[in-house]
């Protein structure tokens, strides 16, 4: 099945062989840097995420493309679609800013400041000013604090980003290769193979 392209390959050498996968990796690595340069830029771990379920629909449907930007002094308010994760989730959720909530916890050991920290305790927040909110998916009929676990609300530090935009379905692929991990693979095998047997 490969007998033309290994014979080629034998032709060309190990040097050439040697180039295109150094060719490949810097492909690869152009990526990356890119990814994490806009990522950088826009103040977000993930500036691009895909929507994995139909808990937004009409707004988002499955396989929607979304760009985020998550700017450090911008405020969050109601209405707001954001993209957020709870610690030891590994999926980010998309949903809507139902309600938000600025709380100030004071820097010193005051009354005031043990009944605040005994509400806010699991959100652990360190003394200042800080804005929490609550979200809501616009398909589902509860608020999202189940999927908080434990939290009451959440917090800036819990946020990936705003919303900006998107680009229908585009994000299909993805999903199909989450799905189904053996594809991602034989996807990756297949690029790497043409990048190490391309002749240019």
């Amino acid at each position: 099945m490969f007998s033309n392209e290994l014979e080629m390959l034998r032709r060309l050498g190990f040097r050439h062989f040697l180039l295109q996968i150094l060719n490949f990796a810097s492909v690869i690595a152009s990526g990356l840097m890119l990814w994490k340069g806009l990522g950088l830029i826009l103040n977000t771990e993930s500036p691009i995420v895909v929507v994995l379920s139909g808990s937004m629909e009409p707004a988002f449907y499955r396989g929607d493309l979304l760009f985020l930007t998550n700017p450090p002094g911008q405020r969050y308010h109601t209405g707001d679609i954001t993209v957020y994760r709870i610690p030891g989730a590994e999926i980010p959720i998309v949903h809507r800013v139902l309600e938000t909530r600025d709380v100030f916890i004071p820097f010193e050991n005051s009354t005031e400041n043990r009944i605040i920290n005994n509400k806010l305790a699991k959100l652990k927040l360190p003394p200042g000013e800080h804005q929490l909110m609550l979200t809501k998916g616009d398909n589902n009929h509860v608020d999202d604090i189940d999927l908080y676990q434990g939290l009451e609300w959440l917090d800036r530090r819990h946020i990936i980003g705003k919303v900006r935009g998107f680009l229908p379905y585009i994000g299909y692929m993805a999903i199909v290769v989450n799905d189904f991990p053996q594809l991602k693979y034989a996807l990756l095998g297949g690029l790497g193979l043409l990048a190490v047997i391309q002749q240019q």
